[in-house]
């Protein structure tokens, strides 16, 4: 990956373009960006209310820790099956409609969970809740892809992805509260309402370019010849597996693929066990926990609009768009192998120090939904992002599952840190090796 800029003429056109970004008499790209920032919390924070609850839920209903490494991977098995058809229908039917009934329907769920009477009830609607998650991350995608110029759409992606990390940062406390208060059925109960009002709000206010009354002929123009795929969002394609199958001839989506399996493997850590490894392992107070918990997901928040920055501020500077979208992906990758130092601590702040510290690096590395962006063909952005979340979320099938296993064995999580090491280790060379130079697919077969 080349480190040199790719012309001495680029950053002063891009800085023109700056300034003219500036002068658009509507900036509404933003508004509906912050709408994504909206949902991406409320969809991380409906992953992750059941790690909160469940200390509480597993001496509720009697569950032992294999129980719950299946209950915790359940929502990864639908979901990763669904991305590829999420992605396809994000594609047929726009970003609006389709993250606005994913969302009220994933929420509704997430209600039931709360009358949850046991391992059977609870496995059922964690797989339910993935299943309609699905749609979530392509939508994103595509959004971004076709609201956004090329320029802007590292930050773009960074700041919908940290929502990811911003919804526990934010709610962990809250959470933490309602289930020592009331109980841990609460805590999917609120969840679940704020997201299928939030559902609504949605269907009320996002639109593509094409179809926003309130953007200007101006931003249009802007977005559009920064490279921003506004007319995809008129544009509806037909499914065909044989459109999938062409994706894996390129080894961008290769490495995109594993890339992202090592970072979520590391991101189900942090949206499963954490919470169970500071109580049960750390011996940490629920009070402790509510303040330490939070520290990891603000490292995270912290990394992921990093990356956005630097990256975007790269292609700015005149930098090949690869190397601008890739450097981020190596550093973080390589960086999340710190996690392994955990096990070589008693301190509970320097064990809080180090988990930040990899999760700051998983955040990151996160910002491969910008590479998704780049590489997608015009007419499958939201396909390509499903068929990468697809490998993503394999991670989340594995990660819990294991965790839970070894912890059964051996009664501690010292090799489990040692396993999210390892597979960080794996995206490292992944990013740096295989995923080559970033431009957009071209596919041979026909829509």
């Amino acid at each position: 990956m080349s480190s040199t800029p790719t012309s001495r003429t680029a950053a002063p056109a891009f800085a023109v373009d700056a300034v003219a970004s500036q002068r658009l008499p509507t900036r509404r790209r933003w508004f509906m960006l912050s709408l994504l920032l909206l949902a991406t919390i409320i969809n991380y924070v409906d992953r992750v209310n059941i790690s909160i609850a469940a200390p509480f839920m597993a001496k509720d209903l009697g569950l032992d820790k294999v129980e719950m490494g299946l209950i915790f991977s359940a929502f990864a098995w639908t979901y990763a099956l669904a991305l590829v058809p999420a992605g396809f229908i994000a594609d047929r039917f726009g970003s609006r409609l389709t993250y606005g009934v994913s969302l009220i329907s994933w929420s509704a769920v997430t209600v039931a969970q709360g009358l949850a009477s046991g391992f059977t009830s609870l496995f059922g609607l964690r797989l339910a809740v993935g299943a309609m998650e699905a749609p979530a991350f392509p939508a994103n995608s595509r959004a971004v892809t076709v609201w956004f110029p090329a320029r802007e759409r590292g930050m773009a992606s960074s700041i919908y992805v940290c929502g990811q990390y911003l919804g526990t940062a934010l709610f962990t406390g809250a959470l933490l509260w309602l289930a020592t208060t009331y109980d841990w059925r609460h805590v999917f109960y609120s969840t679940g309402l704020i997201g299928i009002v939030f559902g609504v709000v949605w269907l009320f206010l996002y639109r593509d370019p094409l179809n926003c009354k309130k953007v200007s002929k101006e931003e249009l123009a802007y977005i559009e010849d920064g490279g921003g795929l506004v007319r995809s969002s008129q544009e509806r394609t037909r499914f065909d597996w044989r459109q999938v199958a062409e994706l894996f001839r390129y080894r961008q989506v290769w490495a995109i693929c594993l890339g992202k399996f090592a970072s979520t493997s590391a991101l189900y850590f942090f949206l499963t066990w954490f919470p169970t490894y500071l109580i049960e392992e750390r011996q940490l107070t629920l009070i402790k926990v509510g303040i330490f918990a939070v520290m990891p997901f603000i490292g995270a928040t912290v990394g992921i609009l990093l990356a956005g920055i630097v990256s975007d501020l790269l292609i700015r500077r005149g930098y090949s768009l690869s190397f601008a979208r890739k450097l981020p992906l190596v550093v973080g990758s390589m960086l999340g192998m710190s996690i392994v130092l955990v096990n070589f601590t008693d301190s509970n702040v320097l064990c809080i120090a180090v988990l930040t510290l990899a999760f700051f690096a998983q955040g990151i590395a996160s910002s491969s939904w910008a590479a998704v962006s780049e590489v997608a063909p015009k007419q499958l952005i939201g396909l390509t992002g499903g068929v990468t979340s697809l490998a993503a979320n394999i991670g989340g099938i594995v990660t819990p599952i294991v965790i839970g296993a070894i912890v059964q064995a051996s009664g501690s999580f010292a090799l489990a840190f040692w396993f999210i090491g390892g597979v960080a280790l794996m995206g490292t060379l992944s990013y740096s090796l295989l995923l080559g130079k970033l431009y957009r697919i071209e596919l041979k077969t026909a829509a």
